[in-house]
């Protein structure tokens, strides 16, 4: 069992959310489900190993982007398959590869090459690179590397 786990609150979309990050991920499974008759009370979902608990609490709070879950992408196909299911079905686009999901969850989807070119040594590479990404929404690995130089 991990030692630190990421607790999601829902008004009531637990299990929905569960089955989507475990639709949506390769390396994801439904875990635990508690149920307090026909409804949903809480359940675990593990996603790329990573376990993190969701709960059906009720509209007393709501997500916002002061947490998020980031997303180490290899490809820009890993990206865009990402990008496209969650923010499908009323997820909205952020600026600088992040995005709400339909339950308002906040995703960072980053590639590892963005990592890359913002730590590269050459200041100026690492510069445009940076100027490049305040421009998109989903990052564009392509646009990056041309505009980075």
């Amino acid at each position: 069992m991990q030692k630190v786990t990421p607790f999601i609150w829902f008004d009531d979309q637990a299990e929905e959310a569960m089955n989507l990050y475990a639709k949506v991920f390769k390396n994801a499974k439904i875990v635990s489900v508690s149920r307090q008759g026909d409804r949903v009370q809480s359940g675990t979902v593990e996603v790329e190993g990573l376990r993190f608990h969701c709960f059906n609490g009720g509209p007393y709070f709501k997500l916002n982007e002061a947490i998020s879950l980031m997303v180490d992408c290899e490809t820009q196909a890993e990206v865009d398959h990402l990008w496209s299911a969650l923010t499908a079905d009323g997820g909205t686009e952020q600026q600088c590869g992040w995005l709400k999901d339909k339950f308002g969850v906040s995703w960072q989807i980053t590639p590892r090459k963005l990592v890359a070119l913002l730590k590269d040594n050459d200041p100026g590479r690492a510069q445009r690179a940076a100027a490049a990404m305040m421009t998109m929404k989903k990052i564009d690995i392509a646009a990056l590397e041309r505009a980075a130089g």
